[in-house]
C-alpha cells in the first residue's frame, strides 16, 4: 500500500505567484496532422511539463470497442504524439488502454487502429485493468471530495502509474453525465477499476479527486485533445459527428477542458467538474485567465447541445439522481448488477449502432478524415 503522510490539500497559489495556464489550439488537415500535433504540443511548451528522465504513459481513450467518429483516440493523434516525443528524445513510451464493464479494450485497440500504430513503432501496450497489471491501495495526501466514501475499503490504482509521466489522448465530445468529456475524464478509465460506475452519481467530484491524485503520482501531466472529428449530442457513443479540424494541447487539464468547452459553446465555469477543480486550485477553468496560443478562438462557438440522452442514459439518471436513487446499491452494486451492463450493450451495440450509427460511420468514411482512418 502506498501511504502519503502529509495531510491536507495543496494551497491555492496567490494571485501574485500564480502562473497563467497556456493552451495551444492548432488548425489541421489530414495531410499535415502528424506535424500539427507536434506544433500544438510545442506551442504549449510540453517539454517544460514532462521530465525526460521518467517513462511516459500514453493514456488512450476507448469509449467504444467499435469505431465511431470522435468517440475514441484517433490513430493519427496517437502517432503524432509518439513521433513528437521520439523526435524530442523521450524514451520508454508506453501506450496504456483500459476497458469497462461494457467495452473490451483489446477489441477496441484493434477496431480503432491503435494496435496498428503501436506495432508500427514497436511498442508494447499495457492494459491497465487486466493481469499482469497489479492494483495497489493508495492513500492520497489531498483531501478527497468523494472517493473515500465511494470506496470505504480503500482506493486502488494501477501500480504502473506511479512515477511516470502521463499524456492524455481524449477527443472533443459531449457526454450525457458531464456535458462534455476530455482531459480530466480521461483519467477516469485509468485510475479506477471496473467498478468505476459506482462513482457516476458523484462524477464531477470524482474527476476532481482523480486530478488531485494524478498530481501526486505523476511527475508530469499533459493532454492532446483531438477535434478533427468532434462529437455532439448524447455522448460518448450515440453522437452526431462534425468535422472541426482542430487540435488542442496543454499541461493544465482543467484549462484544456475549459478551452474545448468554450469552443463547443458552453460556459466552462458552469460545468461543475471544471468549476470545482478551478476552486480547488488544481487548474484554471476561467477563460479570462488562460493564455490561448495558436488560433484565435474568441469567436468560436460550435453550438453543441447539452442535456440530450439516450434511452439507456435516461434509465441511468433515474438511478443516479432520480426516484430510483434508493435502489442504486441494489441495482448496480449487488450480484444483479450485470443486468445494467447487458441492457447498455443491447441498446448501443444491438440497436443504436446497427440502425443509426453504422450509417453515420459510412458517411464519415467518405470524408478526408475517414479516408485517413482507413489508411491505417
Amino acid at each position: 500500500m502506498v501511504d502519503t503522510k502529509e495531510p491536507g490539500q495543496k494551497k491555492k497559489p496567490s494571485a501574485a505567484t500564480k502562473t497563467r495556464s497556456k493552451v495551444a489550439v492548432v488548425l489541421t488537415k489530414p495531410e499535415s496532422v502528424l506535424e500539427d500535433v507536434g506544433t500544438a504540443m510545442r506551442l504549449a511548451e510540453y517539454e517544460q511539463h514532462l521530465p525526460k528522465d521518467a517513462a511516459t504513459l500514453l493514456k488512450i481513450n476507448i469509449s467504444w470497442q467499435h469505431y465511431y467518429p470522435a468517440c475514441s483516440t484517433t490513430p493519427w493523434q496517437l502517432e503524432g504524439v509518439i513521433k513528437t516525443l521520439q523526435a524530442d528524445k523521450y524514451e520508454n513510451l508506453i501506450p496504456a488502454h483500459n476497458g469497462t464493464v461494457v467495452v473490451d479494450p483489446f477489441e477496441g485497440s484493434r477496431n480503432n487502429k491503435h494496435k496498428n500504430v503501436e506495432q508500427k513503432y514497436g511498442m508494447e501496450a499495457v492494459y491497465l485493468d487486466v493481469p499482469p497489471v497489479k492494483w495497489t491501495q493508495y492513500r492520497p495526501k489531498s483531501k478527497m471530495l468523494v472517493l473515500n466514501d465511494v470506496y470505504p475499503e480503500g482506493i486502488y490504482i494501477p501500480d504502473v502509474m506511479f512515477g511516470k509521466n502521463i499524456v492524455h489522448l481524449p477527443t472533443a465530445k459531449t457526454h450525457v453525465f458531464t456535458t462534455m468529456t476530455g482531459a480530466m475524464k480521461n483519467a477516469f478509465g485509468g485510475l479506477l477499476h471496473r467498478n468505476r460506475h459506482w462513482t457516476h452519481s458523484v462524477i464531477h467530484e470524482t474527476l476532481v479527486d482523480l486530478l488531485a491524485i494524478q498530481k501526486e503520482i505523476h511527475p508530469g501531466i499533459f493532454a492532446v485533445t483531438d477535434g478533427t472529428f468532434a462529437g455532439d449530442g448524447p455522448g460518448p457513443r450515440a453522437m452526431r459527428w462534425h468535422i472541426k479540424n482542430v487540435l488542442i494541447a496543454g499541461a493544465d487539464q482543467v484549462a484544456v477542458d475549459a478551452v474545448v468547452a468554450k469552443m463547443m459553446g458552453y460556459d466552462p465555469m458552469s460545468l461543475k467538474f471544471i468549476r470545482l477543480a478551478h476552486e480547488s486550485g488544481l487548474g484554471c477553468g476561467d477563460m479570462s485567465e488562460i493564455d490561448v496560443v495558436g488560433e484565435d478562438i474568441s469567436g468560436v462557438n460550435w453550438k453543441f447541445s447539452s442535456g440530450e440522452n439516450t434511452f439507456a442514459s435516461k434509465g441511468q439518471k433515474l438511478i443516479y439522481w432520480g426516484p430510483l436513487k434508493p435502489l442504486e446499491n441494489f441495482l448496480l452494486r449487488s450480484p444483479i448488477a450485470p443486468w445494467s451492463f447487458a441492457a447498455s450493450n443491447l441498446y448501443h451495440n444491438g440497436y443504436w449502432l446497427r440502425f443509426i450509427g453504422n450509417k453515420r460511420v459510412k458517411a464519415a468514411m467518405k470524408t478526408e478524415w475517414g479516408k485517413l482512418f482507413e489508411s491505417y
